[in-house]
């Protein structure tokens, strides 16, 4: 069964009451939030006589998620709203400035997103590992697209084609600066870096640029003011990056070497965040998601071939230890490092990268979190106000006045029970009500 979003008509004043919030940081003493237009324009006091009320006794109200770490569509920004992550953070893909202007001309049932454009990688380079080789539009990509409307899929091979042709080769220093001065161009709102030797991803010997070049690629970037995240799984690309510059790591090193204690230490002294995906390292061990694929509270929102890959892994490095994962997360957070939430969802269902999914696997992500140690106070602020602030989305991430209205309201309180972040009874998106619709009947579920 799938679902779709429907936006329901914008209320001129929204007044969401009797509602535990969490604000971002903390759960504050307010009970109500009122919604104006796109922003909110109270937290607390007294009810605006025209506002529409919505009565939240119950539940807890949320800020819009944030996913630090995907690879998107716009199927994959649909499935993003659906389980209230509001913003996605693309990684390497075609959502720069320009290509959202291509792509998402027109449609407003989806997240708002935010992209690298392509990433700096060698020749043959990770990520080819994981796609055909033959340059051809991939088949499970052909697949997605005949799914789309015509303008839809006339819209992503547009940007296809544009963000893939204009890719310059790197394999010397001007040509790494000529390929950050094309994503600057394209609108990337950040640069990332590939450091993958592909041990990790079961393809041993994969092409690294010299650090002399990516060197070169992050310096060049950071005249434009951009910020670099690297691609790194162990603690010895970890600390590569960290040598080299970058402002944050795209994932979390998967082994714990006995010199784990100076990488972190350097991440400390460096500033920099970490977005650890941890769903990704479980599936690397070769865990499927299938204990969040089989709640009700998902499966009644995926479609059957994202549910497929939710039941599967990537399992390219089965003698690893979660455990390990779980050391090292704690081991930064403790030591004050900002911890961001990411998955690294592919675009489309991709059989061979199994275990992720659009907006469910945030969740995922944040029980793992817990999992790991974390309180669910902490969890939460790693999907909201770490995120916005690290990437400087200064609008969004909080639930103040003056904000931007993405907000998720939840049966139960997550802030003690994290698993509750899945009970979604609402979303709101720039301060427009998304319900939930199901295909089949089109009734509306329970929001108020």
């Amino acid at each position: 069964m799938n679902d779709s979003v429907q936006s329901s008509t914008v209320e001129k004043v929204t007044a969401i009451t009797n509602a535990r919030i969490f604000d971002g940081d903390k759960v504050i003493e307010s009970r109500s939030v009122v919604i104006k237009g796109e922003t909110i324009i109270a937290v607390g006091g007294e009810i605006p006589a025209n506002a529409t009320i919505i009565d939240a006794e119950g539940a807890t109200l949320l800020p819009g998620l944030i996913d630090a770490h995907v690879h998107t569509s716009i199927g994959g920004l649909r499935d993003a709203l659906l389980f209230g992550v509001t913003t996605e953070l693309e990684m390497n893909g075609d959502f720069t400035e320009r290509g959202r202007a291509i792509q998402l001309k027109n449609v407003d049932d989806v997240a708002d997103v935010r992209s690298a454009g392509m990433a700096i990688t060698a020749p043959g380079g990770h990520p080819d590992e994981l796609l055909p080789d033959d340059g051809e539009i991939p088949d499970f990509i052909l697949k997605e697209l005949e799914k789309l409307s015509e303008e839809d899929r006339e819209a992503m091979l547009a940007a296809y084609a544009h963000d893939h042709e204009e890719v310059p080769q790197v394999t010397t220093v001007e040509e790494a600066i000529k390929h950050v001065h094309t994503q600057v161009e394209n609108g990337a709102d950040y640069i990332k870096i590939m450091i993958e030797e592909g041990t990790v991803m079961g393809a041993p010997g994969l092409p690294v640029l010299s650090d002399e070049i990516l060197k070169a690629a992050v310096e060049e970037a950071h005249k434009f003011d951009k910020l670099v995240i690297a691609h790194v799984l162990t603690a010895q690309s970890s600390q590569t990056a960290i040598d080299l510059g970058v402002d944050g790591l795209g994932h979390l090193f998967i082994d714990r070497p006995t010199y784990a204690p100076e990488v972190v230490q350097s991440i400390v002294d460096s500033g920099a965040f970490v977005t650890p995906c941890l769903v990704l390292n479980s599936s690397i061990l070769g865990n499927p998601a299938s204990e969040l694929a089989n709640d009700a509270r998902v499966h009644s929102k995926l479609s059957p071939d994202w549910i497929d890959i939710l039941n599967a892994s990537f399992n390219t490095f089965p003698q690893g230890k979660l455990e390990n994962s779980f050391n090292n997360v704690m081991d930064l957070h403790r030591a004050g490092v900002d911890i961001l939430v990411g998955t690294d969802v592919a675009p489309v269902p991709v059989p061979n990268l199994g275990g992720l999914a659009h907006g469910a696997s945030v969740h995922h992500e944040l029980q793992l979190l817990v999992k790991a140690g974390f309180t669910p106070i902490e969890a939460l602020q790693s999907a909201t106000s770490k995120p916005a602030r690290r990437f400087g989305l200064h609008d969004r991430g909080r639930i103040v006045e003056g904000a931007r209205a993405d907000l998720v309201l939840v049966d139960g309180d997550p802030t003690t029970h994290i698993s509750d972040t899945l009970s979604i009874k609402a979303v709101w998106f720039e301060g427009a009500k998304k319900t939930i619709i199901k295909a089949e009947a089109a009734e509306q579920q329970p929001v108020e």
